[in-house]
């Protein structure tokens, strides 16, 4: 793998292991709740129809690369020299704002009662374009990687303590 230098410089330290571990774990609580997988009322239970092994296995990805990108945004804001100010967080609030599924009733109707008109075209969309727009996020994701990767190996804007 080609990000391997900036894996080793990030999660050598069990800081950034963690987080990113927590992170994963968050995203995947959130993505399967939105995804009608996961309840906690009034027990814990997970349930994986056969239609939804798609979208779960998206999500997973997904929830994956969000601890990974975030963890090591963190790292490069952390120990960076300058001041970054602009937002290095684009391909996560994609992946969140993607990932939010509109087929959820709760999430549908909150949309509609919202937006009237405009939110039951913007349910139906997310709806019918869910997938694709998971994997373009996946996409994006994967592109955040590469670029957080880029900026800690070939930058000379972090101090790299090794």
């Amino acid at each position: 793998m080609m990000c391997k230098d900036s894996f080793k410089i990030v999660f050598s330290s069990p800081v950034y292991v963690m987080i990113a571990a927590v992170l994963t774990l968050f995203f995947w609580i959130i993505f399967n709740m939105f995804e009608q997988l996961l309840f906690f009322s009034p027990i814990i239970i997970f349930y994986l129809p056969e239609d939804a092994q798609t979208g779960f296995m998206l999500t997973n990805i997904m929830s994956i690369l969000l601890g990974l990108v975030i963890s090591m945004n963190i790292y490069l804001i952390k120990n960076s020299v300058l001041n970054l100010s602009k937002s290095m967080f684009s391909g996560t609030a994609f992946g969140l704002a993607s990932s939010t599924c509109a087929s959820c009733s709760s999430f549908g109707f909150l949309t509609v009662s919202a937006f009237g008109g405009f939110g039951v075209l913007a349910t139906n969309f997310l709806t019918n374009y869910e997938t694709p727009i998971r994997i373009i996020s996946i996409a994006i994701l994967m592109y955040s990687v590469y670029a957080i990767h880029n900026k800690i190996t070939k930058s000379c804007l972090i101090d790299i303590k090794r």
